[in-house]
């Protein structure tokens, strides 16, 4: 007994939680289904569309810049052009829509007022609304990869309308599977199901992104070295700023009969004001913007014949371009005016003041109702201002890496490195809270 817990003692802290959560039977299940479905995932997006033809694919991937950065989110499926190349951003995008209309359509929100029923009801619609988001973008990155002579016979005229529908009907099935996966693995696993799958496509992709650096010769030891650090540093940075809040204290009013007499009970609270309230939401909204111009321009230069217009296309494509300048100052403001818009709207959805003051709580020193509402909104447009910038910062990191280090074959997602690490903390609760109940040390606490 003694010899066993002095090898306990001795090992790492991580180590030893991770040892205890598979030694329980329930959790040891959950983690190994987890894993299979990833498993399952990966085999799924090595499953190519029909047609395909793998040496044009990457032909066309190695010269062209606007695909290989879409590539990237897609976790290197895109560029096999699998049924998975979509990945769950569709969805992603549907529930990102459903969120910001709920508020506005009087229907949706009288939904999102009735319980689990009428979440579950929204979520439906959010299934929904995956569809034609799916034919959308599958249609349109099909076109930009046969524009850069990836593949053929894509459209509805001279007889490509047949194999133009069963592609887009593959990927938007590949869609629809991985969320269905996903939601399994949230019912049947540990973690969220869906960011899983998006931190599995990320983590799959990145010994090929460094193999490409290390095999190029034109790639330096040193600055492929000096982007690892930055990368770590970042990562702490990202901890810091996920976790980072603002607690205003609240103090609730009880009161209480006890023998015939009213007793005024005192009870205090608080309400956590995260920094980066909204995620990584901005970023996929900026990214989404910023990454049409340089589509549409690209369209324009390959498909306008000769004059100003084509040569306005060709133009615009070189400014526009995601290694150019300007393309990542645009990303940066958005970024910073997404956090703002995104967390106003998050904030309005809450009813802080209002629940407060039906639950007898208040903010020492500020009256309830509309000064509350106000007094709170100060509050968050402070802290939000830090959040807004790390996001930026964040956004543009694989810019300032690259000029740094010069290693231009390796990119660092910013999104990637948000969900990374937002998947892991999340992840790493929820098992704590399974070892919390059983009187096991955690990861975290």
């Amino acid at each position: 007994m003694g010899l066993a817990t002095t090898q306990n003692a001795g090992r790492p802290r991580l180590l030893q939680a991770a040892i205890d959560a598979y030694k329980q039977p329930d959790i040891r299940a959950k983690l190994l289904f987890v894993l299979g479905a990833l498993i399952v995932f990966r085999f799924f997006a090595h499953v190519p569309v029909p047609g395909v033809n793998p040496d044009r694919l990457q032909e066309a991937f190695s010269s062209n810049a606007v695909l290989g950065f879409l590539n990237i989110f897609s976790g290197g499926a895109l560029q096999n052009l699998s049924v998975a190349a979509l990945g769950v951003y569709p969805y992603i995008t549907a529930t990102i829509v459903m969120q910001l209309a709920t508020p506005l359509i009087p229907s949706l929100q009288a939904l999102s007022q009735e319980g689990e029923a009428g979440r579950e009801r929204l979520q439906m619609y959010g299934y929904w609304l995956t569809v034609p988001l799916a034919v959308f973008q599958g249609y349109a990155q099909l076109i930009l990869i046969q524009q850069a002579n990836g593949v053929s016979g894509i459209g509805f005229t001279d007889g490509n309308a047949i194999p133009t529908i069963a592609t887009l009907f593959s990927l938007v099935a590949g869609t629809m599977f991985l969320v269905w996966l996903g939601e399994l693995i949230s019912e049947r696993g540990i973690g969220n199901g869906i960011s899983l799958l998006i931190l599995g496509g990320i983590v799959a992709g990145v010994p090929t992104i460094f193999g490409q650096g290390f095999l190029t010769g034109a790639q330096a030891f040193g600055g492929i070295l000096l982007l690892a650090v930055i990368a770590i540093a970042v990562v702490a940075l990202i901890v810091i700023f996920q976790e980072a809040q603002r607690r205003v204290p609240v103090q609730y009013a009880r009161s209480q009969f006890r023998g015939g007499r009213l007793y005024r009970q005192q009870g205090q609270s608080h309400i956590p004001l995260r920094v980066n309230s909204a995620g990584m939401i901005p970023l996929i909204f900026a990214t989404s913007i910023m990454i049409f111009p340089p589509l549409l321009a690209q369209f324009i230069a390959r498909t306008a014949g000769e004059g100003f217009l084509k040569n306005a296309g060709t133009f615009l494509e070189t400014a526009l371009s995601p290694t150019g300048v300007v393309y990542w100052l645009g990303t940066f403001i958005l970024v910073v005016g997404f956090t703002f818009f995104y967390t106003m709207v998050v904030f309005s959805q809450q009813n802080l003041a209002e629940n407060l003051q039906r639950q007898g709580g208040f903010i020492p020193g500020i009256r309830p109702g509309r000064p509350t509402q106000e007094y709170i909104m100060r509050v968050l447009v402070r802290i939000t201002w830090g959040g807004a910038l790390f996001l930026g910062f964040v956004a543009v990191l694989p810019f300032l890496a690259t000029r740094l280090t010069d290693v231009q074959a390796l990119q660092i997602s910013a999104a990637g490195l948000l969900i990374v690490v937002g998947v892991v903390i999340d992840t790493m609760r929820q098992i704590e809270a399974q070892m919390m109940m059983r009187n096991y040390e955690g990861f975290i606490s």
